[in-house]
């Protein structure tokens, strides 16, 4: 085989030819190892690296008491009305519904429905609002989990327990270790977790 008119079996060439090769190989992997400091210094965002260090970013609002009206939908069919559990909690009995009032509300969920039960006297059939007059803290009713909103505290969530007086599908109006001012955290985090509240 001839390399340039001379033979590859020539040791100079052969010599030449392999040098050659491994100074290839020495710059690529320099070069490698240049690019992968660089990068490694590089100020890539990481998400989860960034919500460790400087907290979960997080939805909020700030509370304020107030009075106001909760809307609770009914179906009503012959006088009768079938609801949740969360639902219920607003209706009292007397209270305007439409153009009539309610009867009675169940303690006990009617067992072929799992829902409970309202009796109305003078509604008529269709979708109609009982309308709830509260004083208290309207939070959305997503961030109500289980009886508690979160608070924000020095960077973190903290649980507050909390009554539902009253409640729709948008707000509920609650009351408990609330008060003016707090900045009540309305995205989905734990106790104790850091957060980032935005400005």
């Amino acid at each position: 085989m001839k390399i340039f008119g001379k033979k590859f079996d020539d040791k100079k060439v052969k010599k030449n030819v392999y040098t050659a090769v491994l100074v290839v190989l020495a710059l690529w992997f320099v070069y490698r190892f240049v690019m992968v400091a660089i990068e490694s210094r590089m100020n890539v965002f990481n998400p989860v690296r960034d919500a460790g260090k400087n907290g979960t970013v997080v939805a909020t609002i700030v509370a304020e008491q107030k009075t106001g009206i909760i809307k609770t939908p009914l179906s009503v069919e012959n006088n009768r009305a079938y609801v949740s559990g969360a639902h219920r909690r607003g209706l009292k009995v007397g209270q305007k519904v439409g153009a009539g009032t309610i009867v009675s509300v169940a303690n006990q969920l009617d067992l072929n429905t799992g829902m409970y039960v309202v009796k109305t006297r003078n509604v008529d059939n269709g979708v109609v609002f009982a309308e709830t007059e509260c004083n208290g803290f309207f939070i959305p009713t997503y961030a109500v989990r289980e009886s508690q909103i979160m608070r924000a505290e020095s960077g973190a969530a903290v649980a507050v327990p909390v009554t539902v007086k009253a409640g729709d599908s948008d707000f509920s109006c609650v009351v408990g270790d609330i008060h003016d001012g707090d900045v009540i955290v309305l995205s989905k985090v734990e106790a104790g977790q850091k957060i980032n509240v935005q400005k």
